[in-house]
């Protein structure tokens, strides 16, 4: 009896996986390595490469420098409520918007702010919320007074709702649209009234999107940079983590300490959103959709 002819490298590839399919992923993994995964090496080794010698001397710097890891919190109490704020906002507009025949208008309407940028929404709003902007005269028109909106706190997170809000909101469509209405109209069958509807037959279902729209949301925030120099007081109440950052690495041209402090933004990053998706376990996470979404 004749043995068999040993498989091709064709036929063996195939076996663990490999095929035509899966060589057309070969240009997206390059592309990953060659913008992300070798800069963040090369950023995590070049941290651990200081000024003084020592390998740890930047993150000592650091953390012993108040005017330096006070920004972490100075960030944070940023990003975390205008995150939250974008997230509780985005539920009840996506809920009103997916029963609307004309929901693609509206949707083009509400992502504007996005096409605009965060240099230009910044431009308005100094020229809107200013000391001699409109809303101020109205202000002073009517007997309130002017208002300081901008080169403080609220400046800066003005920038970021509406800058973040469509994101927001577009995602959150995405997870309310997908609901199977049957769920719905078997609640409602059952006498269950529009605010016991939401609690327990759409909040569950929505709680794992939302973690994952909260954690994107969190993340495009936490970078803000652009609003808290033109909006806010870089110098003072909004003086962000990336200030520093953009410091060492422009001014002081201390690469490395550059690289420590953005190190130290991406292991907050990887805490907030290691908490917010352990949390998401806790939700259901059985099928939530029909034919739909």
């Amino acid at each position: 009896m004749s043995a068999l002819p040993a498989p091709g490298l064709k036929a063996r590839l195939a076996a663990r996986g490999i095929d035509g399919v899966t060589l057309l992923a070969l240009p997206a993994v390059l592309f990953l390595l060659a913008l992300f995964i070798y800069p963040f090496f090369y950023g995590l080794w070049l941290s651990f490469q200081p000024k003084d010698g020592s390998t740890f001397g930047n993150y000592i710097t650091f953390f012993s420098d108040p005017a330096l890891y006070g920004t972490i919190a100075t960030t944070l109490w940023i990003a975390v409520p205008a995150t939250l704020f974008n997230l509780l906002a985005a539920i009840p507009v996506a809920f009103r918007v997916r029963l609307l025949d004309n929901q693609r208008l509206l949707t083009t309407i509400l992502v504007l702010p996005i096409t605009l940028g965060t240099v230009l929404v910044a431009e308005g709003l100094l020229n809107y919320l200013g000391p001699q902007g409109w809303f101020n005269r109205a202000l002073i028109l009517v007997g309130i007074g002017p208002v300081k909106l901008v080169h403080n706190y609220w400046g800066v997170f003005l920038s970021l709702v509406i800058t973040g809000f469509p994101f927001t909101f577009l995602l959150t469509l995405s997870y309310v649209t997908g609901i199977d209405p049957a769920l719905e109209n078997a609640a409602a069958t059952l006498g269950a009234r529009p605010a016991a509807r939401f609690r327990h037959v759409f909040l569950p279902l929505l709680l794992p999107g939302l973690a994952v729209t909260f954690c994107l949301s969190f993340v495009q925030a936490f970078s803000v940079y652009p609003s808290a120099v033109m909006l806010g007081a870089p110098a003072g109440p909004t003086r962000v983590i990336t200030i520093p950052a953009y410091q060492a690495a422009t001014e002081l041209y201390d690469y490395s300490m550059a690289s420590a402090i953005a190190m130290i933004m991406g292991a907050i990053l990887l805490v907030v959103i290691a908490i917010v998706l352990g949390l998401r376990s806790l939700a259901y996470r059985g099928p939530a959709g029909g034919g739909k979404g």
